[in-house]
């Protein structure tokens, strides 16, 4: 079948051993917080900050331990190349000790710096500005409260250094990225200021030295969340400016902006202006909701752009979602491997549709691009998955899983 599929694309112009070849080197950074619904190992507080998590499936990860034995089971079940991207509030503590996050510090990271140099994969990460009492009225890095600002850039400082040591001890660039839930419900009487205080918190943070060949900040913006519907301090406009001035770089979410934009008409805009882009890949519901990634339009087309631009070396790619109403690690690996079909569905895409484009041929240009969609995609991807020595079936891997492991957890 394979065979067949092979010379189907290649009547196309398209090879299919150079997409396979390029999808198996596109690394793909694999958020932590699915397995636990975004609690983390520093806090009791509960998930607060403009977010939340629904649902209440059993089986949560409750400690380290379960989390990574989770996380095993998501690397078994998806091919390809990947990191693990963490939060600051998965900062691991021992013998009693704990630490404030304005303090916390390399060596509470070392059981995953052990547990990514084991795997062969690198570590990305992103400072916790949510679910922590010392965000006061909402407000971390724009709160008008000189404590309440220094302590939250503190804990931005803290994990710049974490970053560092992350990428010194794996070997591999760490993507550092910032998101705050600053914000207000209802409309506020002064815009500027908090936007102001966010731009000089910003500043201090990145005022400290660190290696940027090696830690790459990101700077992610959020047009509205609960309980921040009228107002955030960090909008795309001022992330977009941000990020430009200070020679850092912009991530999208593609949950993050009004339902009628779409992050894949804004990826060449942003390539033309970036040595580098980075995209937190979700699915949004008529808001931020964070559903589970799927093979659908948005996230073929994002990966489409990628693709058609030859930039899959200059974005950071990483997937953000969590469900808690179904099996988290099903949601994981479903999320993730629609990323990677998504890719590879771009890789298989002819050039001459851009030939096609350029002679305003829009007529065969539709009618290419309709008889792409009934290709035998799936064949390919099946060759894939045997390549890599991942199964097919991953779903009754999963349920067996659940049956011996996650229903024991009580």
């Amino acid at each position: 079948m394979y065979s067949e599929a092979k010379d189907l694309y290649a009547k196309l112009g398209v090879d299919t051993e150079k997409a396979l070849e390029t999808l198996k080197n596109i690394t793909i950074s694999v958020h932590c917080w699915q397995g636990d619904d975004v609690v983390g190992f520093d806090s009791k507080e509960s998930l607060s900050g403009g977010i939340q998590t629904t649902g209440n499936y059993p089986g949560k990860a409750r400690t380290p331990e379960e989390l990574m034995a989770d996380f095993d089971k998501v690397l078994e079940l998806t091919p390809g190349k990947k990191k693990l991207n963490l939060h600051a509030c998965y900062a691991i503590f021992g013998n009693g000790e704990h630490a404030d996050r304005d303090s916390i510090e390399p060596k509470h990271f070392e059981a995953w710096v052990k547990y990514a140099k084991e795997r062969k994969i690198g570590i990305d990460f992103n400072p916790t500005f949510f679910s922590h009492p010392m965000v006061k009225d909402g407000l971390t890095l724009t709160s008008p409260d000189d404590s309440v600002r220094k302590f939250w850039i503190r804990h931005g400082q803290q994990c710049l250094k974490i970053s560092e040591y992350f990428a010194n001890e794996t070997g591999i660039p760490c993507v550092m990225n910032i998101w705050i839930p600053d914000g207000f419900k209802d409309y506020p009487a002064d815009r500027l200021g908090p936007r102001k205080r966010y731009m000089e918190s910003l500043d201090e943070i990145l005022s400290i030295p660190f290696d940027r060949s090696k830690v790459f900040v990101t700077l992610e913006s959020k047009v509205f969340g609960i309980g921040l519907e009228a107002y955030t301090a960090g909008s795309a406009e001022f992330c977009m400016n941000y990020v430009n001035s200070r020679h850092i770089t912009p991530l999208m979410d593609n949950g993050h902006y009004h339902p009628t934009e779409m992050v894949s008409d804004k990826i060449s805009s942003m390539l033309l202006f970036n040595d580098r882009i980075a995209l937190h890949v979700t699915r949004p519901m008529r808001w931020d909701s964070d559903h589970v990634v799927l093979f659908d339009d948005e996230t073929k087309e994002i990966m489409k752009e990628i693709v058609r631009a030859k930039a899959t070396d200059r974005v950071f790619i990483a997937t953000d979602y969590f469900d808690a109403s179904i099996n988290r690690i099903s949601a994981w690996v479903t999320g993730l491997r629609s990323v990677q079909k998504a890719l590879l569905y771009a890789l298989l895409e002819p050039a001459c549709l851009k030939e096609l484009q350029d002679k305003a041929d829009f007529t065969q240009l539709m009618v290419r691009q309709e008889e792409l969609k009934t290709m035998p995609f799936g064949t390919v991807w099946e060759e894939y998955l045997k390549r890599e020595n991942v199964t097919s079936d991953y779903y009754s891997v999963i349920r067996k899983y659940e049956d011996e492991v996650l229903t024991k957890r009580n």
